[in-house]
């Protein structure tokens, strides 16, 4: 540190010197020092003036452009974009089902012996689909057939009575009154012979409703309960297609205001094995359940091989203003959407945007990254 100070500040030198408070030796050595440094401190302020003016003639030479150049964007191929007009158009669920649904239902309890139709089974109105038995109705048939012989054999001693009173009647042995009772006594055992014999229909009648028949032509959906099952009345044993087949929408009563008979209906050719495309609405439903509208859309071509099956459909319920651009000013890249937008001073810069599917094939709807008046140009490989 003392030889610093001593080699750069000569009055810290002098007053060692004059002093004489110098280390023995250290004046030597700071002797050596001055000389060797002398020169190299002469130099030192041309250096310093070489460093400026290589600095200030650096200066002077051509600026260099960092980054590309921008090229301006041509004339020709722009677009301005703008707000349009569209359908409002909403995805709702839809499922493939038929106009009605019908059940087979049991109309007795007893025990279910037989079932002669399986899923996937076409049946025709009035066919034989499962018997029901039940061995009470037997008895009982059986009962009221005896009930019907002893009122028939009360009815024909009846008949005969009658006729020989009438003949004494006539011989004048018997009274009037005599006859009248006669004839009300054998009046009485025929209404008791009709009576037994209703009764005897009616068992045997209810004994027949265990035959359950298919109550319309269709494709035998379900059929749940096996053979030999205890079933009741009123228990569905197999549930039938009914009707045309239909796409059955729902959507909320809010949308559902502007939709009509007649109305188009967009529907997924995948999801209907690209037999169909559209369809058109054939009925409205006027009961709202849940918040939600039910509507059936028909259309040429629907199959019934997947009743139950679910579908992509789409509804117009409206009107609304969106940015449609065509399809060609997009470039997809790195799994997003880029547009080149044409900057006030015609430079371009590229911007991603987020899209959806426009109202035709070669266009698409910009939800976000664009406003109305900005212009655009396609890319240069889609001029």
């Amino acid at each position: 540190m003392r030889c610093n100070l001593h080699v750069w500040c000569p009055e810290f030198k002098r007053s060692r010197r004059a002093t004489g408070t110098g280390l023995p030796g250290i004046e030597s050595r700071l002797n050596v020092y001055d000389e060797i440094l002398k020169p190299a401190m002469a130099v030192r302020p041309f250096l310093l003036n070489l460093f400026g003016l290589s600095l200030l003639l650096s200066g002077c030479g051509d600026p260099k452009v960092s980054g590309t150049v921008v090229r301006p964007a041509p004339i020709a191929d722009r677009l301005t974009v703008r707000l349009q007009v569209i359908d409002d158009v909403r995805s709702v669920p839809a499922t493939l089902t038929t106009r009605n649904m019908a059940d087979a239902r049991a109309r007795i309890s007893g025990l279910l012996v037989s079932l002669q139709v399986k899923e996937g089974d076409r049946v025709r109105p009035g066919q034989v689909i499962a018997r029901i038995k039940d061995d009470r109705l037997t008895l009982q048939t059986g009962a009221f057939d005896a009930q019907v012989n002893s009122a028939a054999a009360e009815a024909v001693r009846a008949q005969a009575d009658l006729a020989r009173t009438r003949t004494l009647y006539a011989q004048g042995i018997y009274a009037q009154a005599r006859l009248d009772q006669v004839e009300a006594q054998a009046r009485a055992a025929n209404a008791n012979l009709a009576s037994a014999r209703s009764l005897r229909g009616a068992s045997a009648e209810l004994s027949a409703q265990g035959t359950v028949l298919a109550p319309a032509a269709g494709k035998v959906l379900i059929a749940p309960v096996p053979v030999g099952s205890a079933v009741t009345a009123g228990q569905s044993l197999a549930r039938i297609t009914a009707g045309p087949v239909v796409v059955r929408i729902t959507l909320p009563e809010g949308e559902a205001a502007a939709l009509k008979v007649g109305d188009m209906v967009k529907l997924a050719a995948d999801d209907l094995q690209d037999l169909v495309g559209q369809g058109r609405v054939t009925q409205v439903y006027p009961a709202i359940s849940g918040g939600q509208v039910i509507a059936d859309v028909s259309a040429e071509g629907l199959s019934q091989d997947l009743i139950g099956k679910r579908v992509r459909a789409q509804v117009r319920i409206g009107e609304r203003r969106a940015l449609i651009i065509p399809r060609r000013y997009v470039g997809p890249r790195f799994g997003m959407d880029y547009i080149r937008l044409v900057r006030v001073d015609g430079s371009v810069s590229e911007i991603p945007i987020q899209t959806s599917a426009g109202p035709t094939v070669d266009t698409v709807e910009v939800l976000s990254g664009l406003q109305v008046g900005d212009v655009l140009t396609a890319p240069e490989g889609a001029r």
